[in-house]
């Protein structure tokens, strides 16, 4: 499929939360069928979320502000978040005896790119389900603002995402980004300042997706697919020995790629066992391909792969979603430079893409525990890698069966509690959102069955 031509945009627009309960009322109706119709999830479940209850009884009594930080490794997250405050959460309290004003809802974070390729309508539905944007890449003092009052002011908790992105993972957590920490200690400043006595926590939720059937047909139907696709004529039905294969197969293509079309000088690497180097060998090859995009933006290189992945996204957007010209206004042949420009910068961000789907991978997941659910991801993930190089879709996943998701409720962890150390000095402060992240991280992964 052919990359459809990018041209110059005007400026990327905020777009305020604006929550609509009519809108917020229709979306929790049809949320069970849109589930079944148009995602794997068959089922979901939850544990502690008596908890939850007990602490928005206590959001809604005005004791505590409420930030409910989430695992991210699928696309379908959202679904099974508003199904857990939509209707895990009140049949909870009802079983229970606690009582929780109707609706259980809550405001949440998304990423400002998402209506870009989700469609414009998505963002229009974000703002009227209380959703507000951020740009990941750059300091969005605008959408932090929102989030930031959300927070404070909300008529219900905030929901975020501490990884910023998906990872692809069930079992792995990516490094938290300190955002989230950040955020929480500055409601508790906007609180002090504003005189008021609740107290801010998080709380984080944990969510694992599971095939319901051991079913290994469709995995073997898509690695099949993968093996015509990169022109492997497999020797073994040894499932692990095939992905292996693959994996390998494509390294040394793109390896070759890189050193040939962008002269990056890819070092070999022998003196490792085979999953340990096809690990580093992987490492290096996205340290590449970042290397290429970035040395076309101008941009140093600095930060881990994710930090990296941000920066290189908005140095295209800035190219494209131009502020810097009033388009209705400039001749055409500066209109049709900036084209190209706009052009060239989407193109280079495809190298950036391709990193993006690999930043959790080790090299070691499937070979520690060959499960489905980690052959799956894995393969998938690949699936992803191949389908951009073809120049197709990958927001069209392949479904390879229906899936039980597993929601956990974590313990809640106080901000208030660590407020005199962060605002002892800026660099305790500094400390105190690391070890805030590190803590919720911690959280995180120990959630994981």
């Amino acid at each position: 499929m052919p990359h459809p031509r990018q041209f110059v945009q005007p400026p990327l627009e905020f777009i305020p939360p604006d929550l609509d309960r009519n809108i917020l009322r229709v979306a929790r109706l049809i949320l069970p069928v849109w589930m079944r119709r148009k995602t794997s999830i068959a089922k979901i479940d939850a544990v502690n979320v008596e908890q939850l209850a007990e602490l928005y009884q206590q959001f809604q009594a005005g004791k505590i502000r409420l930030l409910l930080a989430f695992r991210h490794p699928s696309a379908d997250d959202p679904f099974c978040l508003m199904y857990l405050v939509h209707y895990l959460l009140p049949r909870t309290a009802r079983q229970t005896g606690i009582r929780l004003q109707s609706p259980t809802h809550a405001h949440f974070m998304y990423d400002r790119g998402i209506p870009l390729w989700a469609g414009a309508h998505i963002g229009w539905m974000y703002s009227k389900l209380g959703g507000t944007p951020i740009h990941r890449g750059k300091l969005d003092r605008v959408g932090l603002k929102s989030a930031r009052d959300l927070l404070t002011n909300g008529q219900f908790p905030l929901m975020a995402a501490p990884e910023g992105a998906t990872n692809g993972h069930n079992e792995i957590v990516s490094p938290l980004e300190p955002g989230i920490a950040q955020m929480a200690f500055w409601c508790v400043e906007d609180l002090q300042k504003a005189d008021r006595s609740e107290q801010v926590v998080i709380v984080p939720i944990g969510i694992q997706y599971h095939y319901v059937k051991q079913d290994w047909k469709p995995v073997d139907q898509l690695l099949k697919s993968l093996e015509a696709d990169t022109g492997i004529k497999p020797n073994t039905s040894d499932r692990y020995a095939r992905l292996y294969a693959i994996s390998e197969h494509m390294l040394t293509v793109m390896e070759s790629f890189y050193r040939r079309f962008y002269h990056q000088d890819l070092p070999s690497v022998e003196n490792a066992e085979p999953n340990a180097r096809l690990a580093l060998r992987l490492e290096i090859l996205l340290d590449a391909a970042l290397t290429v995009a970035e040395q076309y933006f101008n941009l140093q290189t600095k930060g881990n792969v994710i930090d990296r992945c941000r920066r290189l996204e908005q140095a295209a957007w800035d190219l494209i979603f131009r502020e810097d010209l009033k388009l209705g206004e400039i001749p055409p042949v500066d209109r049709g430079l900036a084209d190209r420009v706009a052009e060239e910068a989407s193109l280079r961000i495809w190298h950036m893409r391709l990193v993006e789907s690999f930043v959790a991978v080790t090299g070691k997941y499937v070979l520690e525990k060959p499960s489905l659910d980690r052959f799956a991801e894995t393969t998938l993930l690949l699936w992803d890698m191949i389908t951009r190089i073809k120049g197709g879709n990958a927001f069209k996943r392949p479904k390879l069966g229906k899936q039980s998701v597993l929601m956990t409720i974590g313990d809640p962890i106080s901000v208030s509690d660590r407020a005199a150390v962060y605002q002892s000095s800026r660099r305790a402060a500094k400390q105190a959102v690391a070890d805030l992240t590190q803590d919720l991280q911690i959280a995180m992964e120990k959630m994981i069955l």
